[in-house]
């Protein structure tokens, strides 16, 4: 009975009702509900036994809005996890019940899109949920509106080449199901050629390919603290998430394409001073290895990408609440306007520390776990490459160099904010439900660093099996040490190099620069272009009807006017050659379609 209630109804069609009422009722009671909702999910999740549960005709087709396997459950638990660490957060930022409410729609069209068994129905929430995340974004008001108008632009241009990849792999396989579920085709994935370069191009929109990533810092540090804090986890894990059901078994092109975006991000959050402009610069980079181990396609590899997956929404959901408290009580955004608040804010010093070892991979923290199933991933799964050097693929050399500007990166941001002189004044340290938020967040950093086989047992694929992957991970080996050591020192002494000249850099532009004023003017002359031109038929229209109706009505007058170069209004026979030329174009136009009709 209880294993039926479990799989009768998918998570997003009782999460959706509850962001409802969360939005409706008064503020305290509201977020109370949001939080005990993500803990029902949790337990929902973990319980509910595998299968494709609630198949059903959508749209004319057969859909599965409720599909449960290993990889899809993992998402679920941290979703739920991180939804109720973040909707406390919210409550304690005196963030408003309805963009609490519009969070969590967010957070259940995120639940829709990971437990969709056919494409139909994940393109369905994977829509949703631009809809939802703008929202979001709109609430706060002053610049998330136009920051959220270009996040909504280019999500529904990813939406639009995902929609195209699914029609056409319909059209070859003739149903929407996941190869994974019965009744499914025999193959997996998207059809390999055009609807596979679609595919990867629209879900590279919501992952942060390079080129199609500005969204990230555009958008993530404009509206209200606790928002970030949601946008910084569904859209991008989601996208990973996709990214395996488009490519189960992995892609070269893209493998090389995460390895690109963890150096790329890297590097761009090196040169901000914005403090949630740099944070959503390392979503791309850190997005960037899970995107790397999806394109490698082995079990190992996919295992590290999920087991990241798993922990960057920990660590990161961890570095905006810290950085959101230094805003709710400074009031300050840019790193060169703090410095010393280790001393009056230690609370949120210790957990901005624990997160910005977890994100570099520092041992002992959630990411020297999960990085490391990837690195290995790129040394034992995958080609050489043209850079192979030292017994290194030029793959693996690639995230190895972004963890570099990883440690770098998080080096100047404590620095900066907390280590550095003093701040002037006295400022107030993370209020209690912060601090319950934050210091609940940090354990998990830690035990799922120092417990590794926690995190094992929830990944998709075991990787202490042999059978399973190609080669047997082993978290604390003296060699996996030595590297996460290594890591820090050069990013240490990179650091120390460059702190001085990055001191002096100003804004440094991005492809934005580019493509947002170029789509704006561009949309402005397109649209003045083809009013100008209606208008322009238009008034050619009207003159040249009224100068046919002055040659019928007085055909002796318009001809002696014609003749003696005046026209009505005086317009020197314009309007009349127009009339003329005009009735003789609707001519032909007429006896060819004529024509047309009756052949």
């Amino acid at each position: 009975m209880a294993t039926s209630l479990l799989t009768a109804i998918p998570p997003v069609a009782v999460l959706l009702p509850v962001a409802i009422l969360v939005a409706l009722l008064p503020r305290r009671s509201g977020h109370a509900l949001g939080v005990v909702a993500s803990g029902v999910a949790i337990a929902w999740v973990w319980l509910v036994p595998a299968g494709a549960h609630v198949r059903t005709p959508f749209l004319g087709f057969e859909a599965v809005l409720f599909n449960v396997d290993e990889f899809s459950r993992l998402m679920g638990l941290i979703f739920g996890i991180i939804g109720v660490a973040a909707v406390l957060y919210s409550y304690a930022s005196e963030a408003e019940g309805i963009q609490t409410g519009f969070a969590l729609s967010y957070v259940a069209t995120s639940y829709g899109a990971v437990f969709a068994g056919d494409w139909l129905t994940l393109l369905f929430f994977w829509e949703l949920m631009a809809v939802t995340s703008t929202l979001l974004v709109w609430h706060y008001g002053g610049k998330a509106v136009r920051a959220g108008f270009r996040y909504a632009l280019l999500h529904g241009i990813g939406g639009t080449l995902l929609m195209a990849a699914i029609l056409q792999t319909y059209v070859v396989r003739d149903t929407f199901l996941f190869g994974s579920v019965p009744g499914g085709p025999e193959t997996v994935g998207i059809v390999p050629g055009l609807p596979a370069a679609l595919a990867a191009v629209g879900i590279g929109v919501n992952v942060g390919f390079i080129g199609l990533h500005a969204w990230l810092p555009d958008t993530y540090p404009r509206p209200h603290i606790a928002a970030s804090v949601f946008l910084c986890v569904f859209t991008t894990k989601t996208g990973v998430y996709g990214m395996y059901r488009a490519f189960p078994a992995g892609n070269e092109a893209i493998a090389y394409m995460g390895g690109g975006m963890a150096v790329f991000g890297a590097t761009f959050a090196l040169f901000q001073n914005d403090m949630r402009r740099l944070l959503s610069y390392h979503i791309q980079s850190q997005v960037g290895y899970m995107v790397a181990g999806v394109g490698i396609g082995t079990a190992l590899s996919q295992a590290g990408a999920f087991a990241h997956v798993f922990n960057h929404i920990l660590y990161k959901g961890l570095l905006f609440m810290t950085a959101g408290v230094v805003v709710y009580r400074t009031g300050e955004e840019s790193l060169k306007k703090l410095g010393g608040l280790a001393r009056e804010m230690p609370v949120t010093a210790v957990a901005f520390t624990v997160a910005a070892l977890s994100i570099a991979g520092f041992p002992g923290f959630n990411g020297f776990v999960s990085k490391g199933i990837v690195i290995a991933g790129s040394h034992y799964d995958f080609a050489h490459g043209p850079l192979y050097a030292g017994g290194r693929t030029t793959l693996e050399w690639l995230l190895l160099l972004g963890g570099v500007g990883t440690f770098m990166s998080f080096i100047k941001f404590g620095y900066y904010a907390f280590f550095h002189g003093e701040y002037d004044g006295s400022v107030a340290d993370a209020n209690r439900g912060q601090t319950v938020a934050m210091l609940s967040v940090a354990a998990l950093c830690v035990a799922y660093g120092v417990f590794d086989s926690a995190l094992f047992a929830i990944l998709p694929f075991d990787v202490t099996d042999g059978d399973v992957v190609s080669h047997v991970y082993t978290t604390y080996t003296v060699d996996h040490l030595v590297e996460g050591f290594a890591l820090a020192v050069a990013g240490l002494i990179g650091f120390a190099v460059t702190k001085r000249p990055l001191k002096r850099l100003g804004r440094v532009p991005d492809v934005d620069s580019l493509y947002n004023p170029g789509v704006f003017y561009g949309t402005r002359a397109l649209v003045v272009g083809v009013t100008e031109l209606y208008a322009g038929v238009d008034r050619a229209v009207v003159r040249g009807t009224s100068a046919l109706g002055t040659i019928v009505r007085e055909p002796n007058g318009s001809l002696r006017n014609l003749r003696e170069g005046r026209g009505e209004a005086e317009l020197s026979g314009r309007p009349l050659r127009a009339g003329i030329g005009f009735s003789i174009l609707v001519l032909v136009v007429f006896v060819a379609l004529a024509l047309l009709a009756l052949g």
